[in-house]
């Protein structure tokens, strides 16, 4: 009997002059129930992995079998596990996970985030690529909600507004993990930023990150994406109110120290 892995293989080494360089960052924090899931939806991006493609799957102080989930994966996926110590939110998760992934970037490499819990859906991440090549710098998923709670609704439109109103943003959808960056944008803002990148420690970190790549001047495109809430299993970890005001405080704190443009 012939493994699908001896199958796959060969066609992925046959395109890998063509394929892109995929650095996936995935925040997970208490998603036992969703690991499964999760590296199962991966394998349908076996076919897009180019050459020194991984997944980096960073468990930010889980206290349930997470790590260990990860850590025993011995499928075709080039998945590794980025551990931090203490549950220390998304931010944090996002900051690590970066440097990890500009570490082992190409010049050409793409990073794509995504939330853990299985409601990014990956068919959509062709059209993402696309659009980098296209021209953009980051590509954004722009939700089309299913089976989403109003809370979780109001929530996504309230920040989009905050950021399209007060920053100048264009995006429709800023709350959503589901991303794709080239790496030399981001490798841009790290050195702009440092440690200051990425200051917001909670789900507000991803507007604040696009927040600071437009102000340098980076090309923003947004695909229309399905999220479907009855994907995930266990709860969100969305704290609401905290996240609203930490949308607030970052709006704040970046009207307050405007960036110079790109290439200034």
């Amino acid at each position: 009997m012939i493994a699908i892995d001896q199958v796959e293989q060969p066609a992925r080494r046959r395109d890998e002059r063509t394929l892109p360089q995929l650095l996936f960052v995935i925040p997970a924090y208490n998603e036992e129930e969703n690991i499964p899931t999760l590296l199962a939806d991966l394998r349908q991006t076996l076919g897009l992995l180019g050459a020194g493609s991984k997944i980096f799957i960073v468990d930010d102080g889980s206290v349930d079998a997470t790590a260990d989930l990860v850590r025993a994966y011995d499928g075709p996926l080039p998945v590794e596990l980025v551990q931090l110590e203490e549950n220390a939110g998304p931010g944090a998760a996002f900051r690590t996970g970066f440097s990890t992934a500009l570490e082992a970037a190409g010049e050409r490499g793409l990073v794509v985030t995504l939330e853990a819990d299985t409601t990014s859906d990956l068919e959509a991440l062709p059209e993402m690529i696309a659009a980098i090549r296209g021209g953009a710098d980051v590509v954004l998923a722009d939700w089309a909600m299913v089976n989403v709670s109003a809370h979780r609704r109001a929530l996504s439109a309230a920040a989009g507004w905050v950021v399209r109103r007060a920053l100048g943003l264009e995006a429709k959808t800023v709350s959503s993990f589901f991303r794709v960056y080239r790496a030399s944008t981001l490798r841009e803002a790290s050195n702009k930023h440092g440690d200051q990148l990425i200051r917001e420690t909670g789900f507000a970190c991803k507007a604040e990150i696009l927040a600071k790549l437009s102000a340098m001047g980076a090309s923003i495109a947004e695909v229309q994406v399905a999220l479907d809430w009855n994907k995930r299993s266990g709860k969100s970890k969305m704290p609401v109110l905290r996240t609203m005001l930490a949308y607030w405080r970052m709006l704040f704190r970046e009207r307050a120290q405007p960036q110079e443009a790109l290439g200034s």
